[in-house]
Order: C-alpha cells, then sequence, then structure tokens
C-alpha cells in the first residue's frame, strides 16, 4: 500500500468508521482515538493487508478495539446494562422514533449491537461479519436473529403503552 492508497483509504473510510464506533461507545473522545488507532494499524500493516480488503481491515480492527475497551470499562465500572434494561412507562414515552431505537441499541449485549450495526447501519454480508469477528456465519445469523427479536419486543412494548 502506498501513501497514496492510504491517503484515499483515510478519506473513504474514516467517516464511515467513526459512525460505527460511535453508535457503539456514545463517546466522541474514544470514537476518535479508535478511529485513529484503527488507521495507525492499517499502515503499520499495510503490507499484510490484501488489496481491496482495506475496509474489512479497518472494520474488523474497530471492532476488536471497541471490544478491548468494553471489557476495560466492565472490568472497572461493573456491568450497568443489567441496572437499566426495563424503564418507567413515564421514560418510555418518546415521539423520536430514532432516540427509542438507538437507546434499545444500547440495551443490547455489545457483540449484537456490534453486529446489527455491522449488518444495518454498514450493510456487510453475514460472511463478511464473521471473518471480522471470528465468529461462524449461523453464530452471526443467531446474535442478529436475538438481537432484533429484542428490539422488537421492546418497540412492541411501546406501542402497547402509547
Amino acid at each position: 500500500m502506498t501513501v497514496s492508497e492510504y491517503d484515499k483509504c483515510v478519506r473513504q473510510y474514516s467517516d464511515n468508521l467513526y459512525r460505527f464506533i460511535l453508535k457503539s461507545l456514545r463517546n466522541d473522545e474514544q470514537a476518535k482515538d479508535i478511529v485513529q488507532e484503527s488507521f495507525l494499524r492499517l499502515w503499520e500493516n499495510r503490507e499484510a493487508v490484501i488489496e481491496g480488503k482495506e475496509k474489512s481491515y479497518l472494520f474488523t480492527i474497530a471492532y476488536r478495539l471497541i471490544v478491548d475497551h468494553v471489557r476495560l470499562e466492565k472490568r472497572y465500572t461493573g456491568d450497568e446494562t443489567l441496572l437499566k434494561n426495563r424503564h418507567s412507562p413515564a421514560e418510555r414515552e418518546y415521539n423520536n422514533a430514532r432516540e427509542m431505537l438507538e437507546r434499545y441499541l444500547n440495551e443490547l449485549p455489545p457483540m449484537q449491537k456490534s453486529l446489527i450495526l455491522l449488518r444495518d447501519y454498514e450493510g456487510y454480508s453475514y460472511r463478511e461479519m464473521a471473518e471480522m469477528t471470528h465468529l461462524t456465519e449461523a453464530q452471526v445469523k443467531v446474535y442478529i436473529f436475538r438481537a432484533r427479536v429484542a428490539l422488537k419486543k421492546n418497540i412492541g412494548d411501546i406501542n402497547n403503552i402509547l
């Protein structure tokens, strides 16, 4: 990979990579750090990256960095997802569907959330996601199915309250 090819990758993929990370972590500074680290690793391993697979490589690195970050945070702060699984009816009455969807996405386990974002926001195939996460295609499909069931259930609960 030449410098100009690397610059092209930065221009082409940095925004999508940033959005993916930001939706996963919900922290602007951490997202920027992971984008920077992902591109640094791309440059350091430029000789090993197969031509045409730069995007996949970047998202794989970013995904792994997100997982590492989440694990590190849990180690120090505990698992807060157990505390926020249910919300009062007053909290659920949102008019903004996007806000509700993001809220429920954040309640998903990190693996399910990442796979939903990769599939539905970034458009990756099951095979590509399996390669990135070192899961089988069947496991990827199961995680996505479970995430969608959870999202449908939560959204259905909202419709019953309203």
